[in-house]
């Protein structure tokens, strides 16, 4: 794992362990709250800026790395969005995939039907946020292998991140006129043959929704 030190609120800093293979981070209890809105956007572009293309599977086997304890697969909810993690059955912290973090924050949220019938005019497949698998726009709204629902950055919850963003970080980041992670602008962007084209021949797997919506809400901030 690689540490990372990140802003803190009120003031100072925190270390956050963050493994790029298994696009997974290390976080106590208390640290999740703790990030400011700046610490969060530079968790995004981290995120961005290391694709799943390569990434692990998580061992079922894996352990606190404070007390060796093994860790333990729970299922969890913040409002209507659900997660998973591993957590140390002591509680000395989790072990929490990039995916699932942005889901229990609230940046990421699941499609809404609306939502995939029109995903489904522009595109046949698309890649599984959560575990890379090839999902079916036009059969599933969901990844048969982990059943991780079809997501997309949340615009509305991105949008308050950054306005909270105090002054100094607003004029050292340019905010956006408009949230990036729009899925409107999203759909837009596929339409273009060009760019279809090109995602089609990186990968076979089809697009991923997620990490398209970070490209284009990390260019302009």
């Amino acid at each position: 794992m690689r540490r990372e030190v990140f802003a803190r609120r009120p003031e100072g800093t925190l270390d956050l362990d963050l493994c790029f293979g298994c696009q997974s981070l290390w976080i106590d209890q208390f640290e999740s709250s703790q990030l400011t809105p700046g610490a969060t956007i530079e968790l995004f572009r981290l995120i961005h800026d290391h694709p799943r293309d390569s990434a692990q599977p998580i061992s079922a086997s894996s352990e606190c790395p404070i007390c060796n304890a093994r860790l333990v697969l729970t299922h969890d909810m913040q409002r209507t969005n659900r997660f998973l993690y591993h957590r140390c059955p002591v509680r000395h912290g989790r072990f929490i995939t990039f995916f699932h973090f942005l889901r229990e924050k609230h940046f990421v949220r699941s499609l809404s039907g609306a939502e995939i019938t029109r995903l489904q005019a522009t595109t046949k497949q698309v890649r599984c946020s959560s575990c890379g698998a090839p999902v079916s726009v036009e059969k599933d709204a969901a990844c048969g292998f982990c059943h991780a629902p079809l997501s997309i950055l949340d615009a509305d919850a991105v949008q308050r991140t950054l306005a909270e963003l105090d002054t100094a970080e607003r004029q050292a980041i340019r905010r956006p006129d408009t949230v990036a992670a729009s899925f409107d602008a999203l759909l837009e962007a596929r339409r273009t043959e060009q760019r279809i084209g090109r995602a089609e021949r990186e990968s076979s797997l089809g697009i991923d929704l997620l990490h398209e919506a970070l490209s284009l809400l990390t260019a302009r901030l």
